[in-house]
Parts: structure tokens; sequence; C-alpha cells
């Protein structure tokens, strides 16, 4: 995963979506307008930031490709486990911030699906074969209730996705050694999904750490994504105030930066 600079944003990009047709990644906290604590690339609606700044922010962001404001499409995440699928031209988007879920997909070229974080794990998929993206917003809730591997059945399902076509990115995330965890996360885990036992590591009575990172990726392996397709950030938000937010290290006043996918139009190919 390498750090690309457009226009005033800078954002790590997989190798697979450099080109000019389709991209994608996650942004920084970096090249905004928000003042301390949501300096500066704050993208979220729902901080105490003024509204003025995020929406100078988004419309930031938009225009560092070629897009304008209202091409942007987000919701309202609530770490569950929903779906928005969008197969259909829209020609305002505002009105999917309302909509409650943890996932989006979309066959539509030209608009901006996102997922805001400052932690939890932005995750990426697209499909070559049917021009279609995905973006997934995982915390242990997301992990626990096997997220990911709902979202590339419903791309299979709705496009006809496979998924060893698939390829993905990891964004960045806060790493196990600064992410404790207690019972009721262990239980979660336990009857549902996320590989609890590869990825928690016990430290006292009661709490364990947890690599979230690791259960994204056993989870889209799990789900038939190939691993030598999955693109990965390796750094800790927890650990790079430069870089990231962290609701964890800033005690939850803080900012969002947004892993995001822009399809192009299909190529001859697929």
């Amino acid at each position: 995963m390498k750090l690309v600079r457009q226009a005033k944003i800078s954002y790590f990009a997989p190798d697979w979506a450099t080109g000019d047709t389709l991209r994608a990644g996650f942004t920084t906290r970096n090249g905004g307008v928000s003042r301390p604590p949501y300096n500066s690339l704050n993208l979220a609606y729902h901080t105490d930031d003024a509204r003025h700044n995020v929406e100078g922010n988004r419309s930031t962001l938009a225009r560092a490709f070629g897009l304008q404001p209202h091409q942007l499409l987000t919701v309202r995440q609530v770490h569950g486990l929903d779906i928005l699928v969008v197969d259909q031209p829209n020609y305002d988007l505002s009105h999917f911030q309302s909509v409650e879920c943890d996932a989006i997909i979309t066959n539509q070229p030209g608009i901006m699906i996102g997922i805001l974080v400052a932690d939890c794990y932005p995750v990426l998929l697209h499909d070559p074969v049917q021009n279609v993206a995905a973006v997934i917003h995982v915390g242990w809730r997301g992990a626990a209730g096997g997220l990911l591997g709902k979202t590339v059945q419903a791309m299979q399902a709705t496009f006809g996705s496979r998924p060893e076509a698939l390829q993905a990115a990891l964004g960045p995330g806060i790493g196990p050694q600064h992410y404790e965890v207690d019972r009721p996360v262990r239980d979660a885990f336990r009857q549902g999904s996320g590989f609890w036992e590869q990825i928690a590591s016990e430290q006292s009575l009661g709490r364990w750490r947890l690599d979230l990172g690791r259960s994204c990726q056993l989870q889209l392996q799990q789900a038939g994504v190939e691993p030598r397709r999955t693109a990965v950030v390796e750094e800790c938000t927890f650990e790079h105030r430069e870089l990231f937010f962290s609701y964890r290290r800033d005690g939850g006043v803080t900012g969002r930066q947004m892993g995001f996918v822009i399809l192009g139009p299909p190529s001859k190919a697929a």
C-alpha cells in the first residue's frame, strides 16, 4: 500500500486502484480546515466539529477526484450488519446519510462510496469483472457478526461476483497492542464469527488483546477472497497521531478518516 498525494489530500492506495478509471483508498487526517482536536481533514458530521468545516473537508475530498460534494455517499454507521445496495443512478446522495447500515455495495460509476473510521477497520472490495465495489466498516461487533462474509455473499447474490475474483484492501485500524476488550466481546465472538482463538491473547483475568485486523484478513479468506489479492495498510491508528484519528487514543473526542471507492465505467475486457 502506498501513500499518494492528490491535490490537497493524501491517502493510502492499494496497487489495484491507482489508475484513472478506478480510484480507491484510505484518507489520512491531513489536508482539511478543521481545528483541533478535529484537525484537519475530519469527514464526519457526527462529531462536535463545526458542520461548515466538515462540509468543506468533504468538498475538498470529492473535488480532489473531480467530483462534486453531492457525489459522495456515506451512511449512518451503527455497528450493525445491514448492507446498503445502490444499483440505480441517484442524483442526490445526501439522503443516504440517514440510512443505518455499515456496508455499501454499488455498481454505479462516478460516485464515491465511503465508510468513516477512527480505530475500526475500513475494508474495500472490488470486482473487476462485474465492475462492482463495496466499502465495509468493521468494529468488533461487525467482526463478530461476520459482516465481511455477508457483504461478499451480497455481492454474489446481487451482481454475480465471484469471491476468487475480488480485490480487497484493509485500511488502517487500531493494533492489538492498544486494543483490550472484555468478556462481552469474547462472548460475542464465540457465539458468532471472527476467529476468536486466533486473534485474542489474554492479558489478565477477563481482559484480552484483540487483533481485529487479523480477524478481517481471516474472514476475507474464509469468504473466498485470496490473500494475495488483499492489500493491507500496516500503520496503527493509535500509534500514528500525525496520520490518523484514533477514538481510543483521543478519548472519543476526535475526527474520522474514510475508506472510499470510486468506480469508473466498465472496461472493455470486463
